[in-house]
């Protein structure tokens, strides 16, 4: 790969990449069911194919974008937002990708619209077009969203009943005002924190699982991630008590938010003068977020049922680090003859709670060299690690405050170098690949590291010949 960078050839390599991911979800995506194709059928593994292409060209030109981000005169903000708005484009339109949670939300809005209790029942209970739509192993779970979430949700499920693009579109709508507001805010977090604007919207906005997962999955993360950003910039400025509103909305679409209290706390505590100062911070912060709690929660009418489903995304099926580790113990143990190895997931999830409590706890012991949103960043990334449920898109929680808050190091390129890895976890159905399927996606991106390979010594090539002509 030659040495000089163009940022317009990235762009033009990642656009490349974008289209042929969205014509590759044309067959294989997360389809309704009226449109999806058998796994088998030639379409189907032409459109797994070409997404993995486009995928693995997409992550190049983001990896590569990167050098010129990290040249002594980097491409500034607008002409990586520029890059952003053009690689996104072609998902827009495109089926939802990676995950069928989107027609899940679809679901849980049209249920509150019906007056179903979306925290005891499943979509199940709902039925209809909508119903089948969610992927079977939710079926029958409640839903562990907040209530400003669920509000959301109610109304774009007025567009599914019309038609179900049009249901998509909506949440997709939802999701673009969350990633609008990460693209905002992101760059004033990284004023305050010292990171080079251009720097932070790589890593932060550009990232390919904000592509993938946030643009084509049209995940609630993004919502959330907009409003804590949002908040952790009042509480910068000087404003904490709008800070804990900010965050504690954020935490009413997903729970994780709820830790960015902390930052507000702490950030609180530095404001106050006298004794007890951090103990009046935090019963502060508390009282703010419980105060919006409670408003939110009587003027949507959804309840507090949240509180109770927050182990909802954690299903017998599904991979974290806890439960494979759960897992090979239960197989070790019952090759043995033990009667414990039924025990060993449950064990093993409950010892990932602990260990995310104590990484969490000595992290904020350690604020004052850290700081608090970079406190709070390795916080998020304890919990997605740790967790019991393990969803690529979930290290977006502790990525996007990496990329404002991280200095210059081998934190930021870890956390690059694993959002590259995490972008090739799936396919773009979201479903669990058969062995056809991952030869198709090895394929797919095969095909991708050769035609980089050509593209790059053609332009070496080119390079050479140029600076020869020059010479003579």
């Amino acid at each position: 790969m030659n040495a000089d960078v163009d940022p317009n050839r990235c762009r033009t390599l990642g656009l490349a990449g974008s289209v042929a991911l969205t014509i590759g979800g044309l067959t294989a995506g997360a389809l309704p069911v009226r449109d999806a194709l058998l796994p088998s059928s030639g379409r189907a593994a032409l459109g797994v194919l070409c997404a993995y292409f486009g995928l693995v060209l997409l992550i190049a030109a983001w990896w590569w974008l990167g050098r010129a981000v990290r040249r002594p005169r980097p491409p500034a903000p607008r002409e990586l937002l520029v890059t952003l708005a053009i690689w996104a484009a072609p998902l827009l339109i495109g089926p939802p990708l990676f995950s069928r949670d989107v027609y899940s939300y679809l679901a849980q809005g049209a249920m509150v619209d019906a007056r179903i209790d979306v925290y005891t029942h499943g979509p199940a209970q709902l039925g209809g077009p909508l119903a089948t739509e969610v992927a079977p192993v939710w079926q029958h779970t409640p839903a562990p969203y907040g209530p400003v979430f669920l509000a959301v949700a109610a109304k774009a499920s007025d567009l599914a009943h019309v038609d179900m693009s049009a249901g998509v579109f909506g949440m997709r709508l939802v999701a673009l005002l969350g990633v609008a507001l990460m693209i905002v805010f992101l760059p004033l977090l990284a004023d305050r924190c010292g990171v080079d604007r251009s720097a932070a919207l790589w890593l932060g906005a550009l990232n390919p699982l904000v592509l993938l997962h946030l643009v084509a999955g049209a995940h609630n993360d993004a919502l959330m991630l907009g409003l804590l950003g949002a908040g952790l910039v009042a509480a910068l400025g000087g404003w904490p008590a709008r800070a804990a509103v900010l965050v504690a909305l954020a935490a009413l679409v997903k729970a994780p938010a709820a830790l960015g209290l902390l930052a507000v706390a702490a950030l609180w505590s530095g404001r106050l003068t006298g004794r007890a100062r951090t103990v009046r911070a935090a019963a502060l912060t508390c009282a703010v977020a419980l105060a919006t709690t409670a408003l939110v929660t009587a003027a949507t009418g959804t309840g507090y049922g949240w509180l109770g489903t927050l182990s909802t995304p954690v299903s017998p099926d599904n991979w974290s680090l806890t439960s494979a580790l759960g897992r090979l113990s239960g197989a070790l143990l019952d090759a043995v003859g033990s009667g414990l190895a039924d025990r060993a997931v449950p064990a093993w999830r409950w010892f990932g709670l602990l260990a995310t409590a104590t990484a969490v706890a000595v992290l904020w012991l350690r604020r004052v060299p850290l700081g608090p949103v970079y406190a709070l960043a390795l916080s998020l990334l304890a919990v997605f690690a740790l967790g019991p449920a393990f969803r690529p898109w979930y290290a977006l929680w502790g990525l996007f405050l990496i990329a404002a808050a991280a200095p210059d190091g081998r934190v930021r390129r870890w956390a690059a170098a694993g959002s590259g890895v995490l972008a090739l976890g799936l396919l773009p159905s979201g479903s669990p690949p058969d062995g056809m399927q991952l030869t198709l996606a090895v394929g797919g991106g095969a095909l991708a590291l050769i035609a980089l390979y050509w593209m790059f010594e053609m332009s070496d090539s080119t390079t050479v010949h140029s600076r020869t002509r020059v010479a003579s």
